[in-house]
């Protein structure tokens, strides 16, 4: 009886961790496979080799970045139940309080981490919201100056929703992402039985293949490519809400089969194009995939998951400020618990109100997700490059696991973070600068908050 309660019980969790967890993640195929086709100069062109070589990079990111580095190693790093990077410092932090050098090395990567985090929060709402909003102007191009009032008043809703809580959103966001990702598991098989041989991209061979046979063009690329894992680290710090085995399920499950056939999809769709989609239909690449009768209701069905989408950073910073609170890098905010049986799940309203105004200032400055994907992606890869050198430590350090396999393991995922992060890098002038910037002053606001506390 007790058995069964408690499976019922996980599985009720993973349902409502869809909802608060894995939106980010979840909504990528929106934007992030067309994008590596689609990114002005840096453009991958649309031959098959090509579109083979991409996919087979979505795959095996998909796999290794967030199946084996965070579901299996990192998720099992957690400080009192909750994760995240400031987790991880913590781990260490406890184990080095007589070392003040490698005291002072922790912290500051525990700052610029969370900074990087906050600065993810930022731009994730933006463009997940934009890029769905702008399917309106797949239904008539009239709606076009509806886009971004529109946009900013579906983010006025979800900020102000968050009074209620994670658990109490969870229940309404959770059935609503079940039916997201059903859809894009039923989409990307439409396409894929009229080519199947998309599959084959499966095999590490295209990557390598499109690695090599295309000059510094995939170092470019992966700055799109990497669009496919950015929520990975909102997994993480999300955990304190649901506990790691709800959302691990959730993710072998649902997750990682419907994002799988989605990209496999919108691959089989690009492969029957004969010399390739023009950039005005690329940009709705995504609702290509479906009948066109059914794209107005896909457009209001991925508005519905965008917004959801930008419940995992909300979520992610809330977990994180509490916990850079407790180790005095924030000022005592005012942080609100929201359900009874669960501490993790919580709401600080000064980081709430702060997000809100950040976000609304990025959609006005940016205007469209195709700009906002130049300001996405260094904050988020500079927090999974952090997070290599972390959890490396805490495995040898805290699990006490052999170093020299950590060590060797651990350069494969620091060599790809790094290749994420630079490529995005690159992107610095194009909106990089944004989430950065944000990152920069958070970092030093937290520096001085912290060196005042120490006094």
């Amino acid at each position: 009886m007790t058995n069964s309660h408690s499976k019922s019980n996980i599985y009720a969790l993973a349902l409502a961790a869809l909802g608060v967890v894995y939106g980010d993640i979840g909504t990528s195929p929106l934007y992030a496979f067309e994008t590596v086709f689609n990114n002005g100069i840096r453009s991958v062109s649309q031959s098959e080799a090509n579109i083979l070589g991409v996919l087979s990079l979505f795959f095996w990111c998909l796999v290794m970045v967030v199946t084996v580095k965070y579901v299996t190693i990192v998720m099992r790093a957690s400080h009192l139940g909750e994760g995240g990077i400031i987790a991880l410092t913590r781990l260490l932090l406890e184990r080095y309080q007589a070392k003040p050098i490698k005291k002072t090395f922790l912290i500051f990567t525990g700052l610029l981490g969370a900074a990087f985090f906050y600065g993810d929060g930022v731009i994730t709402p933006a463009i997940s919201v934009l890029s769905a909003v702008e399917g309106l102007e797949l239904v008539s191009p009239t709606l076009k100056p509806y886009v971004i009032p529109v946009a900013l008043a579906i983010l006025l809703l979800l900020f102000w929703g968050q009074r209620y809580g994670t658990g109490k959103i969870g229940v309404i966001f959770g059935p609503a992402m079940l039916v997201w990702f059903i859809l894009l598991a039923v989409l990307g098989i439409l396409n894929i039985v009229e080519n199947p041989y998309v599959l084959l991209a499966i095999k590490p061979i295209y990557a390598q293949e499109f690695v090599a046979n295309n000059g510094v063009l995939p170092f470019f690329a992966m700055g799109a490519v990497v669009l496919c894992v950015t929520g990975a680290e909102a997994l993480y710090a999300d955990m304190g809400h649901f506990g790691s085995n709800p959302i691990k399920l959730a993710w072998v499950r649902f997750v990682l089969p419907a994002l799988l056939l989605n990209y496999f999809g919108q691959g089989a769709l690009l492969l029957k194009s004969p010399g390739g989609l023009p950039s005005t239909e690329l940009d709705s690449l995504f609702y290509l995939m479906a009948p066109e009768p059914f794209r107005v209701y896909l457009v209001v069905i991925a508005t519905i998951a965008t917004v959801i989408a930008s419940q995992a950073v909300i979520s992610g910073a809330f977990s994180l400020t509490k916990q850079a609170i407790e180790l005095g890098f924030l000022p005592k905010l005012r942080v609100i618990q929201t359900s009874v049986d669960d501490a993790g799940q919580i709401y600080v309203p000064a980081i709430n109100l702060m997000l809100l105004v950040m976000v609304v200032i990025a959609v006005l400055v940016f205007k469209s997700s195709n700009a906002l994907a130049g300001a996405y992606g260094i904050a988020v890869t500079g927090t999974m490059l952090l997070t290599d050198f972390l959890a490396m430590s805490v495995a040898i350090v805290v699990w006490r696991w052999n170093p020299l396999p950590v060590m060797l393991g651990g350069v494969f995922f620091v060599l790809m973070d790094l290749v994420f992060f630079t490529s995005n890098s690159l992107k610095f002038f194009a909106g990089g600068w944004f989430p950065l910037g944000l990152s920069v002053v958070m970092v030093i606001a937290m520096a001085l908050r912290y060196k005042r506390v120490r006094k």
